[in-house]
């Protein structure tokens, strides 16, 4: 029982250190806008079916994420919804799909065929 309660007082002290610390920690400076840099690129509603072991959906994935492009990820063997979507609406029965906006379907993914897409639809 004396040891239960010696590791007790010892994980109490070690959280109450913790919790101290780190409010004298200083918070982190905020970044400012540059008024000169480039305008970010505004992309219309991007949907990606997927499954999480597929390679080129995983390259979709970090395309979109590593270049700041908004994106909802339906992974189809979560979500039967999604499933559906894809067999019936879309009709596809491989990953990934994606919609851009409301009118453009790709199935597969390049960086190239994707951002040639998007510039059509904002063409438009």
């Amino acid at each position: 029982m004396r040891k239960i309660t010696t590791a007790a007082l010892f994980l109490t002290a070690a959280f109450t250190a913790a919790a101290g610390m780190a409010a004298e920690l200083p918070a982190p400076p905020q970044s400012k806008i540059d008024a000169k840099a480039p305008k970010q690129q505004s992309y219309p509603k991007i949907v990606l079916y997927s499954v999480a072991w597929c390679p080129h959906c995983k390259e979709a994935k970090e395309y979109f994420t590593t270049h700041n492009i908004p994106f909802i990820n339906k992974d189809v063997e979560l979500d039967a919804t999604a499933m559906e979507e894809l067999t019936q609406k879309y009709r596809s029965q491989g990953v990934p799909v994606i919609v851009i906006g409301d009118r453009k379907v790709l199935k597969g993914f390049t960086p190239e065929i994707f951002e040639k897409a998007v510039k059509e639809l904002q063409k438009k």
